[in-house]
Order: C-alpha cells, then structure tokens, then sequence
C-alpha cells in the first residue's frame, strides 16, 4: 500500500515537468526555430505549384519528356525571342505559356504527322525571367515583375505587406541556380527597422512568408 502514493506522486510530478516544458515551448514559439519546420514544409509544397504554374519567359530552363522517345526529351532553354528549337517540329514559341500548356502545344504538334499518341509532360527548372514570388501570408500573394536592385522590403510591399498572422522575422527566400535549390532566412522585420542589413532578391525567387506560432 505505501507504494500507491508514491506511484501517484511520480506521475505529478512528470505531467508537471511536462507542463513547465510546454510552457517553455509556447513561450519560445515566435522565434525562428518553432517557426522553421513549419515554414519549411509549407514552402516545400507552394514553392513547387508556384514554379509550375509560372509563365515562362526568355533564360528560363525547363524538361521535356516524351515517354519512350529519348530523343525527343530533354532540357530546353527559351530564348531571347520567347522560342525555343525542338527536334522534328522546329521553332516553337513558349513565352507566356505555363508548363502544362507547353506540354500540351508539343503533343499537338507531335501528333500532326509524327507520332499517333505521344505523351508529354514538362517540367519547369529554373525560372530567370525578370520576376519574383511573394507567396504566405502577405496581403495579395502572387507574381510580381523584377526590377534591378529589388529588395525584400520591396518585394514584400508589392505583395501588399504582412498579414496579420505573419511571421515577420523568418521570411524563407527559395533560389534555384545551377547548383540547385537552397532556402535562404530572411529577418524582414529586423530589416524594416534598421537592425539587419537589407536582403536583395534575384529574378526568379520565391519569397514564402509562414504564419506565425503563437
């Protein structure tokens, strides 16, 4: 029978360790790191749907695949003029086409004389054409034109500023080069207000801006 109270008394004691460690955990959740895996996971997925969705235009790289025909797949990169040279079909013109229409312009044309039922998809590598993506919570998310020497203080304001539940301080900018994909951190609040150095944004970055924990 002593051994009850005692057993009663651990148990306490743990789910009272644990509640000072919740509080802890909850009085740290506006930093980065709570905010982090969050921002990290959401951006994996919006960044991906917002290259695809973009309209291509000239330096942008994108893949071309036509199941089982090697020769018609490949790496295309569209030119000054917006067109790019594709085996058997010759100059197409993509500019202003997303990379499902882009698939769907080469099966039409493959389909005219060349193959019965080709089957294409595409899919967009790098984007440099002179734009940027504000995506998260600012105020009107979208695409937004590059211009020379853009900030994240501007790239931000274009999208209309933070949304109420913004995390300010942990901005994460995607850029994709040749060497790949990195994430950058990005103190935009601190920034605004004179504590960090100003962030400069390249054409073809994704700027995703995660909720905030509270």
């Amino acid at each position: 029978m002593p051994v009850a109270p005692f057993r009663y008394l651990t148990q306490a004691s743990a789910a009272l360790s644990l509640g000072v460690l919740l509080l802890v955990a909850l009085a740290g959740g506006g930093g980065c790191s709570a905010t982090a895996s969050t921002g990290y996971s959401d951006v994996h997925l919006d960044v991906r749907s917002a290259i695809q969705a973009a309209s291509l235009g000239p330096g942008d790289e994108f893949d071309v695949r036509v199941y089982e025909e090697p020769a018609l797949s490949g790496v295309h990169t569209v030119s000054p003029t917006g067109q790019i040279d594709y085996p058997l079909i010759g100059t197409v013109t993509v500019e202003g086409l997303v990379a499902s229409q882009v698939a769907a312009l080469l099966r039409q044309k493959l389909a005219q004389g060349y193959m019965r039922h080709p089957y294409v998809t595409v899919q967009v590598k790098t984007l440099s054409s002179k734009k940027i993506f504000v995506l998260g919570e600012v105020k009107t998310p979208g695409r937004f034109p590059y211009t020379d020497n853009m900030t994240i203080v501007e790239a931000v304001t274009l999208a209309g500023g933070f949304a109420i539940m913004a995390e300010r301080n942990y901005a994460i900018v995607t850029r994709m080069d040749a060497t790949g994909e990195r994430r950058i951190p990005v103190p935009v609040d601190k920034i605004m207000q004179g504590l960090a150095v100003n962030f400069q944004v390249q054409p073809g970055d994704i700027i995703y801006v995660p909720e905030t924990i509270l």
